[in-house]
């Protein structure tokens, strides 16, 4: 069977969790990061073998028949149907570490604003910004923003996204919230990707609670149990920064987190230096994000906490920063880079994972090695699930995209051009 053939029954196909397939003659780009590998865990004639939502075996083609003798019996491999993949790429399913995607409306007005002169901080204090979003949430109806982020979902997997990760933010109440976050929940069981929620209540003050940030600290350190209790959070996010919160207020927050058992993450030093990132290592969190205004105290403090720097090129991009983020630094002190498409309606309205990494590369002076590592290996990591995805490993979840060019380095060189031919998310083919 030919991966034409096998997509086009894609939608057809009921997944089996006995099932083993075998994935032959493709390109592999493991992104193992394994000590003595080449650059890209590079296998240029690779098969992959997969148990039900498992990787069972990855590498060379010339090893295959071996691992199939050694891994299935006898009538297994007799009701085996490969799947030729014709020297297409593999690499594994792209992980999205930072979106918002359940939100209602959309801020293009505000974009021309910007154009005209304004600052993104100026539009935000004049009402603008993230509150003029929850307002547009508030609104919508369950299944409105149900459909509208699923749209987005989908729009993520074509181009290559297995694992998503989706915050809150964009209701400030606890209904709202919650509303947002069942959202999120409900395209983890609609679509066959990894999907992680995050709690961003801490994203922004509310009008109810205007002049009033302390008070709506409290609120939301009452509000994370409840959530946790219906399941519907695996991390806690906040904005910490001069037009959000204080690195005291987020700090209550964290400690709500903490004695919950949740993971923390931070939006960080983005319009300034608050000290947002040493704070976010301080409580081992999974990342800091976008740090255009990172110091070499929280270069130092993240790297001792192995927390990972996630940056955000298409909100730098779009809101027309200059401050770039202290790459040579972070390389030098050993942290991981992660990279994202920050979608949202406001700073990164854009769904397209490798057009960050071209971004990445052109704005940022990553390698494509690098950035691909951000948007797999790394980006996992952001999200704990460092073990289980990210990469092309036995015993990783059977997340990986298929990829219509030669080399792995063309992803962050291409832009504008969709090469995705399919993914497979926890071993089921869908095609683009």
């Amino acid at each position: 069977m030919t991966v034409d053939d096998f997509g086009a029954k894609a939608s057809h196909v009921s997944h089996d969790g006995s099932r083993w397939q075998w994935w032959r003659g493709a390109r592999l780009a493991t992104m193992s990061g394994q000590p003595g590998t080449s650059a890209w865990g590079w296998l240029p004639q690779g098969d992959l073998l997969t148990h039900g939502e498992q990787i069972a075996w990855v590498g060379p083609s010339t090893e295959a028949d071996a691992a199939l003798q050694r891994l299935l019996s006898a009538p297994q491999r007799a009701a085996l149907e490969p799947v030729d993949l014709h020297g297409l790429l593999v690499t594994p399913g792209l992980v999205d570490a930072h979106t918002h995607l359940v939100y209602g409306g959309h801020r293009a007005r505000e974009f021309e604003l910007r154009l005209q002169g304004a600052t993104y901080e100026e539009i935000a204090r004049a009402g603008g910004g993230i509150r003029s979003t929850v307002a547009a949430t508030r609104e919508a109806s369950d299944d409105a923003l149900f459909d509208a982020a699923l749209a987005r979902a989908r729009t993520l997997m074509a181009d290559g996204v297995t694992t998503v990760e989706i915050k809150s933010g964009y209701g400030l109440s606890f209904e709202h919230e919650a509303r947002c976050l069942r959202a999120a929940r409900r395209i983890a069981q609609t679509l066959p990707i990894t999907v992680r929620t995050t709690s961003l209540a801490a994203h922004a003050l509310p009008p109810e609670f205007e002049g009033r940030a302390d008070d709506y600290i409290d609120a939301i350190c009452q509000w994370l149990p409840q959530w946790h209790a219906e399941g519907l959070v695996d991390a806690v996010d906040g904005f910490c920064e001069r037009i959000a919160f204080t690195p005291a207020q987020i700090e209550r927050v964290f400690h709500a987190a903490r004695a919950l058992g949740l993971p923390v993450k931070l939006h960080a030093e983005q319009l300034s230096d608050s000290g947002g990132a040493a704070l976010a290592a301080r409580y081992a969190a999974l990342s800091a994000d976008h740090l255009e205004y990172l110091s070499d105290e929280g270069i130092a403090a993240m790297a001792a906490a192995g927390t990972v720097a996630m940056l955000l090129p298409g909100a730098y991009y779009f809101l027309r920063e200059t401050k770039l983020p202290p790459i040579a630094a972070l390389r030098e002190a050993g942290v991981p880079i992660a990279i994202a498409t920050d979608h949202n309606p406001g700073s990164s309205p854009t769904l397209s994972l490798p057009l960050m990494l071209n971004m990445a590369c052109t704005l940022f002076r990553l390698t494509p090695e690098e950035a691909l590592a951000g948007a797999t290996r790394h980006a996992a990591t952001a999200l704990g699930l460092g073990s289980s995805h990210g990469q092309l490993r036995a015993g990783h979840r059977a997340d990986f995209a298929l990829w219509a060019v030669d080399h792995p380095n063309e992803l962050a060189y291409r832009f504008g051009e969709r090469a995705c031919r399919g993914t497979v998310a926890g071993g089921q083919m869908t095609t683009a």
